[in-house]
This record gives C-alpha cells, structure tokens and sequence, in this order.
C-alpha cells in the first residue's frame, strides 16, 4: 500500500488554476468534472477539445485564428496542431510590461540584480533590432553559449520575435561539446559571456568562442556579456559586440514581432549525446507554448503572484521550461553557479531572501543535501514555498520523507519526468491531489501514457515500457538535417508503429501515479527478469556509509550479472562487512535478482553536464567497448576509473 505524505487542504485546492480549468470546462462543455482523474480521462479521450480549452483558459495571444484544432490526429508522427493559427512565441511570454519583477538573478558570488516586466521588454526589443540589422530573418539560428543569466532569456526572447530559431548549451561545454551541437545548426549569431563563476573559480569562455567561430563559418555576428570582468577580452574575436550596447536605451523602442505559423520552428534541444553525436530536436513556437501553460499554470499552478525557481544550466531543457512562466506573468529566480558554494545551503538562503513560492531542482540534490545533513527548515523562512519539483532521475522513496521532515512538512513535492524529446513531461504534479512515497503524481494532463508489457497491452501496477499512444502538440516538429524524417522514426517509433517509445521503465500506479525506474536501455535483466537501476539507488543511496553509486549489467556466461559501483563517503572502507550490509539490505527490500553479483569501490561516478548518471557509458567501458562522446559529460575522465578492472574478469 502506497505511503500517502501530504495532501492539500479543500481551501488551498479551490485555490488552484487546476479547479479554475475544471469549473471553465464544465461550463463550456456541460460536464461534471469534479477530480483530476474525471479532467485527465477526457483530455485524452478528447484531446481537441482538451487543446482547444486550454488555448482559450489562457488566452493564447495569436495574430490570426486556427482553422480547427488539430489535424491527422490518428498519424504519429504527422499531427498538425492549430492549422492556420498565426502567433509569435515572444509576444506571449512579453504580454506583461509593467513594473512586476520579472526576473530576479543571483550568482554565485552573490551578486543579485533584476528586471521588472517593462525593463525586459524594453531590452528585448532594443536587442531585437539590432540582430534585424545584422541581418537576421525567419528560420535563421541563433545560439547561446551562455551561464544562466538575465541576458540569456534576452536574447532568446528577441531572436523569437524575429522568427529565429534559438539554440544554446552551457558554457561548461568542451570546444567539442559545442561543436557537436552547433556545427550541426549553423548558426548566424552567437551570444556568449566572457565566463562564468562556479565553486568558487573564474573560468573564461572567449577562447572557446574564439576557436567556434573560427570553426563554425555561418556565424557572422557574436555578442558578448560583461558577465565576470567589466572588460571582457574582445580582442580575441574581432568584430564581436558587447550586449550591453546594444541593448542601451531609454523609453519604449517598439517591439515588432513577426506573426508566424503555429509549428514555426523556435527551439533545437539536444540529446545527451553520451553514445554518439547528439540528435538535433526542432520544436514548434506554439507547440512549446501550449505544452507550458498547461505544465506550468495547470500542473505547477504557477500564477502571477509566484516566484519560480529551477536550478538547470541553459544546456538542459528545464531553462527552456522555466522561461515559460514569463507567459503567466511570474517572476523567475534564477540562480548560476554551484549550489554548494560557498556551503550546500546557498539555494535555501536564496529562497529565504527571495520569498520563492516554487523551488525546482534535481533528485541528485535532494539526496546530496539530505547526506549532507542539511535541515533547510529549521534553519530559514520558507514559509511562502508551496511546491518543490524534482527530475533529472527518479526521486527515492527517502528523498519524498526527507523533504517532508526537513524542509517543509506542507508543500506540494512533484516528482516530473519526461525530456527534451517534448521540452516537457509525461507525468508530473497535480496541485489538487496527495503525494504518494516514490510516486509522480499523474499523468500529463493530454498525455495518454501507458505502461505496456512485453506482449504490447497497457497494465497497471507492473514494471513496464512508458510509451504515448496518441500525439501531443509539444512533439519534435522534426530532427535537424533528416530530410526523409527516418531519423525521428528511428528514435521512437520502431518499436510500435504510430506509437511513441520513450524508453523509460515505469509503472502507472493503482492510486493513478507513476513510479519511474530509469532508462530501459539501462534495465538489469539477471536471469531474464527485469530490473530496474533505480530500485537500487533507493536502498544503497540512503545509507550513511555510500555518498554515490552505480549499477550496470554486465554480460556473463550468457547471462546478465548485476555490478554496482559505490563512492564511498570520506572515512570509510568497502570491507566485507560492508559488502554483506548491502547485500542483504539490497535482498530484503528488493528480491534476490537484484542482489549485485559483484560490489566495487570507485573514486567518481560519471554524470551527464545536466547531472545524470550515465550507466550505458559506464557499461560500454566495462565491455570495452569505445565511448563516442565524452563531451557530453561533466567529468569523462571518470570514466577511466571503469575500465580493465580485473574484479570483473572472474
């Protein structure tokens, strides 16, 4: 039986933009909707009147009107969402200009500054007309190798307005790393910073942008953030402008923002890029709009009076989801640097100062600051935070009671899961429902998420493959450079026909929740029986001896055998002692299928830039097998740690 940790009160749901939409679509459609799972049968059930109610529940601001709602909706790919509709990305999220904070930044070394509504339309359209005199139009791509920083959202905002298509990682990306993903796209400007602060160290970035532009020949303009010297090296790109002049300016410049087709292209996303050079995923304007308000006004219930926080790098598509909230009106904290500098509470010190209503992380922080015995809630006024969302893996049943005990005992936790692949979610919170130990709320609201066995048949309460049956607007408009389109239906329609494969090993819940196992790719198939990673995490992570861990198969005498891998916190040893504790533990709350055959102490585990283990390198060293994109990585030389170990030879 499912642990239920929270539920909100009658009052606080009644609250909601959730209710809000209910009693909107029952009014319009005559039904009697009372719950979320009543509003999620009909959202999949009848998804263009979902859309449709969602488009006019905010008020989408569009230039011309759709022709109907979606087009060939029994093809996947190949559904058309809002045929005819004319919008501009931009325009949406700069609906606000008044003096309302719109964004509030803080670095790492302390220094806070922020925008209201009306400064950041202001330097949008400044910054708009100067990428028009450099000669930018519709289609063109503009990238960012850029900290998390104001001037980032900026310069998306205005290379939007024009019909750009916006691209960035971050600026811990190697030479290679960057040119894996803008020697793809091509784009004619490049916006960066000088540098960038983390734990405690200046690190430039002008030499790099140096050697791409010299690289990448369709960069014709580069712009560049004073970010940590008031003097940034311009020398060393001849021609490069400094952002802050062109973005100078007093009163209101005027912003022109192209209407443009619903599905014009907006964003490239990248895949993590850990088994080969990432695949380059194009998203619609109004796909990614649509698919935000819901996620953000629906299932976060993010309103104008709250302050969003998400630690993510601009390389991972939570930048891209947060940005969002400027279309409700919000006002978003945004944060760049290590969260543990200069001590592991810098964000709750953040949130304290700020009066954040929304904190959003990943589950490798939470159990990070758990281990480091950090009680943010003695310690700091969280008294405006009403929700905390987690992704990046799955959250352990340990992290849901910590968050409880130590940080706030009544808060809507959302555990979210879904990718870049959608710049948004397959299951994620319901601000009006409970909170299950180790389980996502719901399914996306419009998402028809199964769980589907070996044979192909959707069940509930078992271990299986997460696919969508039926299209979603925030869909890949298409891959970059797959003319015929066999590329994307490669990467998620071989498996069934018509239907996505997402490639995640789930469980949709009895209580109507979701409970994420980790990649299926990644699954454990000792003796044929399926494992899932995440399920060993949970119990090892918790314990006091084990800071991190990792856990690949291992093929052996035609067989999988299970290894994990443990970094040991500081003073203590992987004696046999150990070893037993964690087998029998591992035992008594798994299964013996899970027990690992083999345990080995590492100094480091290997993580993906935007924080997430990477087990399919990690066994791909094991069987000596090469790793074609270490750029991807935060640390590849931990990799090293991996290979030739001879416990693995018997």
């Amino acid at each position: 039986m499912a642990e239920k940790l929270w539920e909100p009160s009658a009052e606080r749901v009644a609250q909601t933009n959730l209710s809000r939409f209910i009693e909107f679509v029952n009014h319009k459609h005559g039904t009697d909707f009372n719950d979320y799972a009543s509003l999620y049968e009909w959202s999949v059930a009848d998804i263009p009147a979902f859309q449709e109610a969602v488009w006019h529940f905010f008020k989408v601001m569009h230039t011309q009107p759709y022709e109907e709602v979606v087009r060939d909706l029994d093809k996947m790919p190949g559904a058309k969402w809002f045929p005819g509709a004319k919008l501009n990305f931009a325009e949406n999220l700069l609906r606000y200009r008044d003096d309302h904070p719109a964004i509030i930044f803080r670095s790492e070394n302390g220094s806070q500054r922020s925008l209201s509504y009306a400064e950041l339309y202001g330097q949008v359209a400044r910054l708009a007309a100067a990428l028009a005199d450099f000669g930018v139009v519709p289609g063109d791509r503009v990238a960012g190798f850029m900290p998390n920083i104001p001037e980032t959202i900026v310069a998306m905002l205005a290379a939007a307005s024009l019909g750009a298509v916006w691209s960035s990682c971050s600026p811990d990306f190697g030479f290679q790393g960057v040119m894996d993903r803008f020697g793809q796209i091509q784009p004619k400007v490049l916006f960066t910073a000088d540098g960038y602060f983390y734990g405690g160290k200046t690190f430039g970035s002008m030499e790099r942008v140096a050697h791409v532009k010299k690289e990448i020949a369709s960069i014709e303009q580069v712009v560049v953030v004073p970010f940590t010297s008031e003097e940034p090296a311009l020398s060393l790109v001849p021609g490069a402008h400094r952002f802050d002049q062109l973005v100078k300016g007093s009163g209101d410049p005027g912003l022109n923002c192209v209407p443009l087709p619903f599905d014009h292209p907006l964003y490239i996303l990248y895949s993590s890029g850990t088994t080969g050079v990432p695949k380059c995923m194009v998203h619609g304007a109004g796909n990614v709009l649509m698919q935000h308000l819901k996620e953000l006004g629906l299932q976060s219930d993010v309103k104008r009076e709250d302050k969003i926080f998400y630690f993510t790098t601009c390389g991972w598509m939570m930048w891209n989801w947060l940005v969002s909230s400027l279309s409700l009106g919000a006002t978003l904290l945004l944060f760049d640097g290590s969260p543990f500098h200069p001590g592991p509470e810098v964000l709750w010190k953040f949130a304290e100062d700020t009066g954040m209503t929304i904190f959003g992380t990943s589950a490798r922080y939470l159990a990070a600051i758990e281990n480091e015995g950090l009680k943010p809630g003695e310690k700091y006024d969280l008294s405006a935070l009403k929700a905390i969302l987690s992704t990046g893996s799955p959250l352990s049943i340990e992290s849901f009671k910590y968050v409880y005990r130590d940080i706030k005992s009544d808060l809507c936790l959302s555990s979210i899961s879904g990718g870049s692949d959608l710049v948004g979610c397959f299951a994620l919170g319901n601000p009006t429902g409970p909170v299950y130990a180790g389980q996502l709320q719901a399914r996306g609201l419009g998402m028809a998420v199964e769980a589907w066995d070996d044979a192909g048949k959707p069940v509930v309460g078992e271990k299986a493959e997460l696919v969508c049956t039926k299209p979603w607007p925030s869909m890949p408009i298409m891959f970059w450079n797959d003319p015929d389109g066999s590329k994307y239906k490669a990467a998620y329609f071989d498996v069934y026909p018509n239907i996505w494969f997402h490639g995640d090993f789930c469980e949709v819940t009895p209580e109507g929740g979701v409970i994420m196992y980790g990649r299926s790719d990644a699954t454990l198939n000792p003796g044929g029986v399926r494992i899932g990673t995440a399920e060993i995490y949970r119990q090892v992570e918790n314990m006091a001896e084990i800071g991190d861990s990792l856990v690949v198969g291992q093929d052996w005498d035609n067989d999988v055998r299970v290894i994990l891998f443990l970094k040991l916190n500081p003073g203590y040893e992987l004696t046999p002692e150990l070893e037993k504790k964690i087998k029998t533990l591992i035992r008594t709350a798994c299964t013996p299928r899970h027990v690992p055959a083999k345990i080995i102490a590492v100094a480091d585990i290997p993580y993906t830039i935007s924080g997430k283990k990477v087990e399919l390198a990690v066994r791909n060293v094991i069987h000596g097998r090469e790793v074609k994109n270490k750029d991807a990585l935060a640390n590849p030389q931990a990799l090293e740690l991996y290979a030739d170990l001879p416990q693995l030879q018997n």
